[in-house]
């Protein structure tokens, strides 16, 4: 992701038809067709050779992964199973702008206006007459963490008293245990050494109902250092909204006149997998679905940082909550790729930082690179290296002695922002090769920053090119040939592709030229049948060329409908998981992606051409079977016939299509644009194939997959 600019959903608005109102013609950004679509409708004879296995190649194993990027609470409110938001007081929301007579972006809108970035009260309240809530940076828990809450009760403090978190939005409330902790201290002149008793619960914010509470009693709280407090909640029904929150309370008369500092609190349910401090349920199992094989992390501009202070520095990220500054870390993301048994591509800082200025930022001079080398090689042997090293010995002493394998690492990310990619890649590449030759590496930057840097990167062979793609739908269309013969073709013998980030961004336009601004009458906010349809075609490209194109993944994955910095993407959710939207995007590629086989095979045709038919074909050795993987982007139905020469016993297919262009899936119908069972025949004959010929009219605007059972 190039751009930083931070936004609030009031600001980028939402999708039109989000709540079920509207009609889909009335999107500002509406299409009726694809540009780049031939309009033919004339028929289609392919044949798929079964026969030269000479003609066969290797699908890519690892070609549909996920790549995931800490923007649009995608971590914090988002996959991490987290309910607390603003928990541990460690920073605030900020956005950038331009101001007349300055060059480039500043900091202009910030939650904190004294210090942006800083510590605020966000999500949290107080309860009870004259109960004071404030920061307080007086009785650290940790040097990392520095700064939590002071909680004043009045000399007249009666009844209900306490405090609340409101959550990231809401919380949702159903049968499930809730794991709740806190760290709390005293202050002794006013507390003397009374025990405490500690009241938690889950709460209706609307209606007060209290769905579940649990009580710590006779707690001797520390006035030296801080106490852990732990205890469990279990709810016996499901909330009917997630407008809820939670409550930590007192007696009143119990603690009149007194005062407790609090810090680093956690509301945990249940997790994907069962994982401690793990990801959240249902988000973690839509990604499990889609049959992804690698991980991209820790993602876009989150690597680099808005300076280089603020880079990702993962030795900060390691060990226990109280001792980390406050970034997701590579610890939660290498349990994350074991629970869903994926490889792991693990992107690298590489000396550039971005800067609140705009895309461009400073870069680690030459004379300093080894520095970031060894942070790197450090990194890397945290995660793989043996347990009598350095670093792989903290990683079994925090408990997962078995490595983590590393199968691809990227040097960087998006480095054609700035003009020193040259020195900085080979530096790091021959460091790193030399040090684990068996990883394959990725390179940020090809040809991207020949105009405006004038250079051109040179990767070697065997390693790969991380090319981005934020588009229109006729782009990915015209593209789906790109990759014949582009080793050739560009002179890049041996280098491969990884498609690290694409969607499809805006609507065609005249110009062709992709507006970052994202205007509503040409943005796709939430992706469409369109986007899948276009998306398709490119993907399609990549498949029939797995010797060049190994990887790719959609970005960005997550966005909570109440703020985000960045739209279209693919899964879109808030507190409620009932609401938590899988998009035509999701839905294709968990369609292409889980019918993969593990041979290419050639397809000729004898009439009709690519456009708007586009096709793909596959054996499957492991269920003996072929897929023919279809898309029709013109707005009528095709003739498709196929010939294959070796006999088959039946058909089945899943369909990917909706009654409009622009049809997507949002809150309260998240079914518009999903894959459906396609029943070709009633009544199948024992066999097909030899002389028989498979008739379809390939319906308009579809992706589909047809499987041959041999």
């Amino acid at each position: 992701m190039a751009l930083l600019t931070l936004v609030s959903a009031a600001f980028l608005g939402v999708a039109y038809c989000q709540n079920g109102t509207g009609s889909i013609t009335d999107l500002p950004s509406y299409m009726t067709h694809i540009n780049a679509t031939r309009n033919d409708s004339s028929p289609v004879v392919l044949h798929i050779d079964t026969k030269d296995v000479s003609k066969r190649n290797a699908t890519a194993p690892y070609l549909y992964g996920l790549m995931h990027e800490d923007i649009s609470h995608s971590g914090d409110g988002g996959i991490y199973a987290e309910l607390l938001a603003n928990r541990a007081f460690q920073g605030s929301n900020w956005n950038t702008t331009l101001l007349p007579n300055y060059n480039g972006s500043l900091i202009g809108a910030s939650e904190n206006p004294i210090e942006p970035i800083a510590p605020v009260l966000t999500a949290w309240a107080a309860i009870g007459n004259g109960t004071r809530v404030t920061l307080d940076r007086l009785h650290p828990l940790s040097s990392a963490i520095p700064t939590g809450i002071e909680i004043d009760f009045p000399e007249d403090a009666e009844g209900e008293v306490g405090f609340q978190n409101f959550g990231w939005w809401g919380m949702n409330v159903e049968p499930q245990t809730y794991n709740v902790s806190f760290y709390v201290q005293g202050n002794y002149p006013r507390n003397q050494e009374n025990t405490t008793a500690f009241t938690v619960s889950l709460r209706s914010n609307l209606t007060g109902e209290v769905f579940a509470s649990s009580t710590v009693s006779n707690v001797s709280v520390s006035f030296i250092d801080h106490t852990f407090v732990t205890t469990t909640l279990h709810p016996n029904a499901t909330a009917p909204n997630s407008n809820n929150t939670f409550v930590i309370s007192f007696d009143g008369d119990t603690v009149k006149g007194q005062t407790y500092y609090f810090s680093l609190f956690s509301l945990m349910p249940e997790t994907f997998m069962g994982t401690p401090n793990g990801l959240r349920k249902d988000i973690a199992q839509a990604f499990y679905d889609m049959n992804p094989t690698f991980l991209r992390f820790p993602g876009g501009n989150n690597l680099e940082g808005v300076s280089p202070q603020q880079r990702w520095k993962w030795w900060e990220t390691l060990g226990p909550l109280t001792d980390r500054p406050g970034r997701a870390g590579d610890w939660e993301y290498l349990q994350w790729t074991e629970d869903m048994n994926i490889e792991r591509l693990l992107a690298v800082y590489a000396g550039f930082s971005l800067d609140v200025w705009g895309q461009s930022g400073a870069s680690y001079p030459p004379d300093r690179m080894q520095e970031i080398l060894q942070e790197a090689l450090d990194e890397i042997e945290f995660c793989q290296g043996n347990i009598t090293s350095k670093w792989g010995s903290v990683r079994a002493s925090l408990g997962h002695p078995e490595p983590f394998d590393i199968k691809f690492v990227e040097i960087g990310n998006e480095d054609w922002f700035s003009s020193t990619y040259p020195y900085r890649w080979e530096y790091l590449y021959n460091g790193l090769k030399a040090a684990y030759p068996n990883i394959t590496y990725i390179s940020t930057a090809y040809n991207e920053a020949s105009a405006s840097f004038g250079y051109n990167i040179s990767i070697p062979a065997g390693e790969l090119w991380d090319t981005h793609h934020y588009e229109e739908p006729s782009f990915f269309v015209r593209g789906f040939d790109f990759y014949d013969n582009w080793q050739e073709r560009t002179n890049n013998t041996g280098v491969e592709i990884f498609l690290g980030e694409y969607s499809a961004l805006q609507i065609d336009t005249p110009t062709g030229i992709v507006d970052f601004s994202f205007p509503a009458d040409v943005h796709i906010t939430y992706p469409r049948l369109v986007s899948a349809l276009s998306e398709g075609v490119y993907l399609l490209g990549m498949e029939r060329n797995p010797n060049v194109c190994k990887l790719s993944a959609y970005a960005p994955s997550l966005q909570d409908f109440n703020w985000y910095n960045w739209t279209p993407d693919m899964i879109g959710f808030d507190a409620d998981p009932s609401h938590t939207v899988l998009s035509a995007s999701y839905w294709l590629q968990t369609l292409l992606g889980s019918f993969r086989g593990t041979q290419t095979l050639p397809v000729t045709n004898s009439e009709g051409e690519f456009n708007p038919l586009f096709w793909v074909a596959t054996l499957d050795e492991d269920k003996n079977c072929i897929y023919l993987k279809v898309i029709n982007i013109l707005g009528d139905s095709v003739p498709l016939s196929v010939n294959i020469p070796e006999a088959y016993s039946s058909v089945n297919g899943t369909i990917l299509t909706a009654a409009d262009l622009n049809s997507y899936n949002y809150i309260y119908n998240q079914t518009e644009v999903v894959p459906k069972p396609l029943n070709i025949y009633t009544s199948a004959p024992t066999r097909y194939g030899d002389d028989a010929v498979f008739k379809w009219d390939v319906p308009r605007w579809s992706v589909t997959v047809l499987q041959f059972d041999l």
